[in-house]
C-alpha cells in the first residue's frame, strides 16, 4: 500500500511537509532520522512509518513495517488515510490528485 500525492514540485512539498512539523504547525506526524514519517498519537506511534520518494509527477510514500512485524490493515488504513487528509488540510495548494493503494505496492516493505 502506498500514498502518492501529484505535484508539479514532489520535492519542495516534502520540504514544506518537514518544514510545518518542525514549526509545529503540524502536529500528529513526525519524521526520523531517514525521512520516514510516523503517526504520533499514542496509539499509532511508531507501528509503521511512510518512506517518502521523488517522483517526476509525485511524492510517491511506501508503508514500512517495524521488524518482524506484520501490519494489520486497520494500521494500513489510519496511515494512509490520515497521511491524505493531513497533506489536503495544509497542503491542497501543491497537490492535484492524492491517492492511496489497497495492496501491498511495489516499494512496500512487509515483515
Amino acid at each position: 500500500m502506498s500514498v502518492r500525492l501529484y505535484t508539479e514540485d514532489a520535492a519542495g512539498l516534502l520540504d514544506a511537509i518537514k518544514g510545518s512539523i518542525d514549526e509545529g504547525h503540524i502536529e500528529t506526524w513526525d519524521y526520523d532520522e531517514d525521512g520516514d514519517f510516523t503517526h504520533t498519537p499514542d496509539q499509532w506511534f511508531e507501528t509503521a512509518w511512510l518512506r517518502p520518494s521523488l517522483e517526476d509527477d509525485s511524492l510517491l510514500l511506501n508503508i514500512l513495517p517495524p521488524k518482524g512485524v506484520n501490519i494489520s490493515s486497520e494500521v494500513y488504513a489510519v496511515y494512509h488515510g490520515r497521511f491524505i487528509e493531513m497533506a489536503i488540510e495544509h497542503f491542497e495548494d501543491w497537490i492535484g490528485d492524492a491517492v492511496a493503494t489497497a495492496a501491498v505496492d511495489d516499494g512496500d516493505v512487509v515483515a
